[in-house]
């Protein structure tokens, strides 16, 4: 069965004022897992972005001028039509993302949990009373910036598209969506059916499936006065760079390679459990994957053993068949997987297990006596493989997990959490989980990275949202004008 017969409403469509062709080739998505062609859908060119840009700005007076609680209404909608009916959207994903039946069923559960947060957004207070040398009131509110362009990526598509559709929609300002063009289904098209079912009204969103050249086009647009991406750090580097003349908002939500830090004292087997959670979920393919495993010599072969014995156990294959780990994205990706796996190897270290591959289902993998300058410890590898470093001493760990350019996640395992707790003083990420694999997000959180991991507003609660994707803008007000002498 294809997408196509199960939801025929983006058969060589876009979302754009309704549903309708574009004006550039159309774009076959197909399953990585199997090779099949699952839909052929409308793409994007700069026509149509243009034409998006001047629609969405003219509904977007409109959109932000109505209660917030027509806002809230139309996110409460969606989150109760796909809490209802979770397959609309888990049934795309797994075969389009080559998501686990776990994994979509834990990403539909966010989506629905990033737009009821949305809805209460809408409602929250949008500024304050502040004091003055004059006689008069001062107010700092929170305005829409207008129209906000979102790029998001394959591996989590609808929930890195809604992360930022959701809450930008919610406080007054219209979106257009350029999803990857592997993932345009769940990372976009089925997005707007939802939201159209939900009664948002037209012009407000826009997905626009396309590839680099549209997403370089959205970036540069002078109509789009704010960029929220999530995607690699190289990327982001690139968006950054193309946004800076312009000097429009950009947030870049980018790339780790994240650490997790066994203490001498922790229960290897949870530990390992842990690790293994934040390695091979997704086939590795998630910014928040546990790339780095730092382990006390004392219970380093004890760890090792255990990992590598739950990678072995772990199923590989299609995922719409119910095993847990499905395909890498595609060839490209799993080349550059095997090829950091391979360079390890012939530089030293131990393959102790994995390191195979059929077709697109890569093995998780584990790495031993990897080199701290070897490129499988210091770069994102974005696939299922656990490359381990043995430490002697805490402050020894502590400079490794520094040295690395990322700062988006990192993980503690141990039986004190206090003096975990004591040592996230000294850890430069984004995040720190104790007791806790380093891949975890929640709706009601403020999300983001340090260093090469990201740069701008976060992601999730209500005050990073706001800051996010509004503007302030100080009011004053007085009972008399005033007077001045000249």
């Amino acid at each position: 069965m294809t997408i196509d017969t199960i939801t025929p409403l983006w058969h060589h469509t876009l979302f754009s004022d309704g549903w309708r062709a574009g004006a550039a080739e159309p774009i076959v998505v197909s399953a990585p897992g199997t090779g099949a062609a699952l839909a052929t859908i409308a793409q994007a060119d700069t026509t149509d972005l243009d034409r998006a840009v001047v629609s969405a700005t003219a509904a977007q007076k409109s959109w932000s001028k109505l209660s917030y609680a027509v806002r809230a209404a139309v996110m409460l909608k969606a989150a109760q039509l796909l809490e209802s009916d979770p397959a609309r959207l888990a049934d795309v994903l797994i075969p389009e993302s080559g998501s686990g039946q776990g994994k979509a069923a834990f990403e539909v559960g966010l989506v629905v949990s990033e737009l009821q947060e949305a809805a209460a957004l809408a409602s929250h207070p949008y500024g304050e009373l502040l004091r003055s040398v004059k006689d008069r009131t001062s107010i700092a509110r929170r305005v829409p910036l207008g129209v906000v362009g979102v790029i998001s990526p394959f591996n989590f598509p609808a929930i890195l598209s809604m992360r930022s559709v959701a809450p930008a929609l919610a406080v007054g300002n219209a979106v257009i969506l350029k999803p990857d063009p592997r993932t345009s289904i769940s990372g976009g098209l089925a997005l707007a059916a939802l939201f159209e079912e939900a009664g948002l009204p037209e012009g407000v969103l826009h997905v626009l499936p396309g590839g680099g050249e549209l997403g370089a086009a959205l970036v540069t647009h002078p109509g789009v006065p704010c960029i929220s991406f999530t995607g690699s750090t190289r990327a982001g580097r690139k968006i950054g760079a193309a946004a800076a003349p312009l000097l429009k908002r950009v947030h870049l939500e980018l790339g780790g390679n994240n650490a997790m830090l066994v203490l001498p004292d922790a229960d290897v087997q949870a530990a390992a459990s842990v690790g293994a959670w934040g390695s091979f979920l997704h086939q590795g393919q998630i910014c928040m994957t546990t790339g780095r495993h730092l382990v006390h010599r004392s219970i380093a072969e004890e760890y090792i053993a255990a990992l590598s014995q739950k990678a072995n156990g772990i199923p590989v294959g299609d995922p719409a068949q119910g095993l847990p780990l499905g395909p890498i994205i595609d060839e490209s990706q799993r080349d550059r997987v095997h090829g950091y796996v391979l360079a390890a190897v012939e530089h030293g270290a131990t393959l102790a297990a994995g390191g195979e591959y059929d077709g697109l289902y890569y093995r998780p993998t584990v790495l031993t006596n990897v080199a701290v300058e070897n490129p499988a410890w210091t770069e994102e590898i974005f696939g299922p493989v656990a490359p381990v470093q043995i430490y002697d001493d805490i402050d020894e760990a502590i400079d490794v997990i520094n040295s690395s350019e990322y700062g988006l996640s990192v993980s503690i395992i141990t039986s004190n959490p206090y003096a975990a707790y004591e040592l996230s003083d000294r850890i430069e990420s984004g995040a720190v989980h104790i007791n806790d694999a380093t891949v975890d997000d929640e709706a009601v959180i403020p999300f983001g990275g340090t260093k090469a991991s990201g740069v701008g507003g976060r992601f999730g609660g209500p005050q990073a949202n706001l800051d996010t994707f509004t503007e302030t803008q100080w009011i004053t007000m007085q009972s008399a004008v005033e007077r001045y002498p000249f």
